[in-house]
This record gives structure tokens, sequence and C-alpha cells, in this order.
């Protein structure tokens, strides 16, 4: 049975699905594929190793170069010990905003295409359109790499628009996210003895302090530099937001580790700060070893995302300004998959539905009039691939 849905329908479909990234956002594709199969769509999974995870694509329209990929990720951030007014995975409308997890962030922009895959195939397109669900973007942009591998050599589009919240605004640029943890095994010794001792807790301590000396030194460097002034900040930032260590306040620490992200300006390489940041940390682990030889440091590099990079006459770009009419500069510093496409061979811009404020909040929602924005977008870029 042919099935239909209006967007406000397929959103509260989507986010029906707890898709939380720990937990697999099978059952949500599954349900992607019955209902694309139900209007004679084919879709391709790419699955993580173990299976538990996958990718999504379809394409829409003619078997031919020059489309469109609407790309948007399943997973969302997790709801745990945030104060919800209603069941975060249920879609309430109060007020003229639609309340639940993903809303904004970014299952809409999703629901959106998949609502309209009736009038897709209505319109004979000339050119089209495919549609891109990943998983894990939420912690690390884990999924999309290995779609983009699988679509690469099948999609010649002229166009990638990934529908992160921008509040239908072109943004043409955003910083890359590094993603560190970093481990300490420090030498125990009654802390009377401290200098006999390797503290992994003032070791780990240095480290952040590195953090934090850097960014100022970014901020010094690149604040008031043309290039960077429209990015908030207008530098590299650098952020330790959890650590643990120690055992008792007389014992020096045999293990400190805390998970740190950079985020990066698209015109700067991450891998340089990776690099002088292990530079900094060899020279620690040095002077612990000759106290402790078995005194380390290591650090693990959780997930690294490029940034989106600002293309000269970008037809993505040019695509989405066409049918938007907004014709302003805008970048944003958070990260998206649309650096990954970039570093695919696709031209990319970043342009949704939706206020990034609303983004991991509790009572996260979307404005049904954002809602009704996104359709709009949608439709004319149908009617654009049609004529």
């Amino acid at each position: 049975m042919t099935e239909y849905y209006s967007a406000k329908e397929m959103l509260a479909k989507l986010v029906s699905f707890d898709t939380v990234s720990r937990n697999s956002n099978i059952p949500l594709i599954e349900f992607v594929e019955s209902y694309l199969n139900s209007h004679g769509v084919s879709s391709h999974r790419v699955q993580n190793s173990d299976g538990t995870k996958t990718n999504l694509w379809a394409s829409i329209g003619p078997d031919t170069d020059g489309g469109v990929i609407l790309s948007g990720h399943t997973d969302v951030v997790p709801v745990d010990g945030q104060p919800w007014d209603t069941n975060p995975f249920e879609v309430i409308e109060k007020d003229g905003l639609l309340y639940g997890r993903g809303t904004a962030d970014m299952k809409a922009f999703s629901a959106i295409a998949l609502s309209l895959v009736p009038e897709m195939l209505k319109a004979k397109m000339k050119r089209p359109i495919h549609l891109a669900l990943s998983y894990d973007e939420e912690i690390g942009c884990l999924g999309a790499p290995s779609m983009i591998e699988d679509m690469a050599p099948k999609v010649k589009a002229e166009a990638v628009i990934v529908g992160e919240p921008t509040m239908m605004k072109v943004v043409s640029g955003h910083k890359g996210a590094l993603g560190l943890t970093t481990r300490v095994r420090g030498f125990e010794v009654h802390s009377s003895l401290v200098h006999t001792g390797v503290s992994a807790v003032h070791v780990a301590a240095k480290l952040v302090v590195w953090h934090e000396q850097k960014m100022l030194e970014n901020k010094e460097r690149t604040e008031n530099l043309p290039e960077t002034a429209l990015f908030n900040p207008p530098y590299t930032t650098l952020h330790c937001g959890v650590i643990e260590g120690g055992t008792a306040h007389n014992i020096t620490a045999k293990d400190c580790s805390f998970s740190s992200d950079f985020r990066v300006l698209p015109s700067e390489n991450p891998m340089e700060y990776l690099e002088a940041y292990r530079a900094y940390t060899e020279e620690l682990e040095a002077e612990m070893q000759r106290i402790a030889p078995s005194a380390k440091i290591e650090i693990e590099v959780r997930g690294n995302v490029p940034g989106c990079r600002r293309e000269v006459d970008g037809s993505a770009e040019r695509l989405v300004r066409q049918i938007t009419g907004d014709n302003a500069e805008h970048v944003v510093s958070y990260g998206t998959e649309a650096g990954q496409f970039q570093d695919g061979g696709y031209s990319t811009i970043v342009c949704g539905p939706g206020d990034i404020a609303q983004a991991h909040a509790a009572n996260e929602y979307l404005s049904v009039e954002q809602l009704n924005a996104g359709i709009d977008f949608q439709r004319r870029l149908i009617e654009r691939l049609a004529s």
C-alpha cells in the first residue's frame, strides 16, 4: 500500500524513533525503506562494521548527472537529566511550536524531503534528488564518510544541501572539530613524598592549561582578521569538557583522563594543532619518565570533522541563493557533515529549517513557520529540477 504523510506527520514519525546515538537507528531506517518502497523508490544501506547502525541513500527521478543531494543525520543527542515538559520522543504542537527531540536538529529537513517524495515523482524532474541519511553525526560525524564513499562513483550531483538548522539562511562556512581524549598514567606515592612520584592530575592540569594558552594565542592572532570576522568567536577554540582522576587527597594520582575539543577555523589545519599538542605531551612525558619510567601520556582521536570551506563560485551556494534569495554571508561555529561531502568531491552548502539555539536543549522545538519555510524551499527546488 502506498503511504502518504504530511511534513508534520512525517516529522512526528521520525521523532518517535529513539535514535539517541547510543542506540541503533535501524528501526527508523527500516521505516524509511518501507515508505520509499511503497512509492517504488529503491534505497541503499551502508552499514557500520557490526551492522548495528546504517546510513541510507536513495535517488528519486531520472538516472542522470546534475541532481541535488539532500543530507540529514538520523541520530539525536540524549535527553537524560534534562527537564522536559513533554515526552521528548513525541511531537507536541503548542502555540505554533513543535516540541520534540530532533525537531530542530535535524529530523525536520529529512521529514520534509520524505513527505515530498510523491511530489518529486509527480513532477517528472529532469534531474534527480538524492536523499542521504547518516548515523552518528552527533558523536563525530562517524557515519557519513562511508556513505559518501559509496555514493561518489554513482551520484554526480550539482550540489549537496546539508539541512542543519540555519533558519533557512545560506551558510557557506563552518569550523572543523577535532575531538580528543587524553589519558595520563602517573606513579603513586604518599603525598608527603610527592617529589618521588608522578601525579597524573598535576600533569593533566598542565595539559589543560596548554589548551587555554593556545586559545588565547589564537584570539590575539586572528580575532581582528577580515577573513575570520564572521565567525563567533573569530578564532580557533580549545576546550576541555570532562576530567576525572585520582583516588585520595594524600596519594599522587596514578591516572587522570580528560576530553577536549578543538573548534578549528576552516582556513586552518586541525592536524597542526594535534602535532603541537603531541609535541608538548612528549616534553612532559620525558620529564615524567625521569622519575617513573612507566609513566606515560596517551592521546586518542575520537573524531576529526573537517570544516566547511567557502567555495569560489560554488554551484551549491549559487543554487541555494537563487532559491532562497538570501545573498548575505553566513558562517557558523558548529560542525556538520558538509566538509566531508566537500572532501568527497561535492559542492556543498548548509541550509535548513530551525534555530541552532534549540539544538540539544530541553524542550527542543521547531516553529511551524520554519517547517513551512523548509517545505516551500524544497518545493521550489523540485520545480527547478523539473524545469
